[in-house]
């Protein structure tokens, strides 16, 4: 009986922290994705979808395809200028498992987590 009620709770800790560490790398991986796809795009309007197709990638190999979200700013106009930097902030709301409904109206039952990537346009790029 003592090792059953040791073992739920640990249960429950290491399936938390399994998807907390998963949404970390995903929005690692979405926002440095999402900002790479971005520079090496042709056109402003091209880039913005670039990299939003390559952060949905990123966040469905994890599989948070729901709360989840990527920004792509610039430090100047245009974006696509040599030596400008692009940065893009990945962001997913991470339910934690097993909370029922009516405990989740009063604790909190999401963790945001978020990650920012800058990636320079090259100084030589072809536009």
């Amino acid at each position: 009986m003592l090792g059953l009620l040791l073992l739920l709770p640990l249960t429950y800790l290491v399936l938390t922290v399994a998807r907390v560490q998963a949404a970390s790398f995903a929005a690692s991986l979405a926002g440095r994705e999402a900002g790479r796809a971005f520079v090496t795009s042709g056109t402003e309007g091209e880039a913005h979808a670039r990299a939003g197709a390559a952060a949905a990638l990123a966040f469905a190999d994890f599989a948070f395809d729901r709360g989840a979200s990527v920004a792509v700013g610039c430090d100047g106009s245009p974006c696509l200028r040599p030596r400008a930097a692009v940065t893009a902030t990945a962001t997913i709301e991470v339910q934690l498992p097993l909370v029922p409904d009516f405990l989740a109206s009063h604790l909190p039952a999401t963790v945001t987590i978020r990650s920012t990537s800058v990636v320079t346009v090259d100084r030589f790029a072809a536009r």
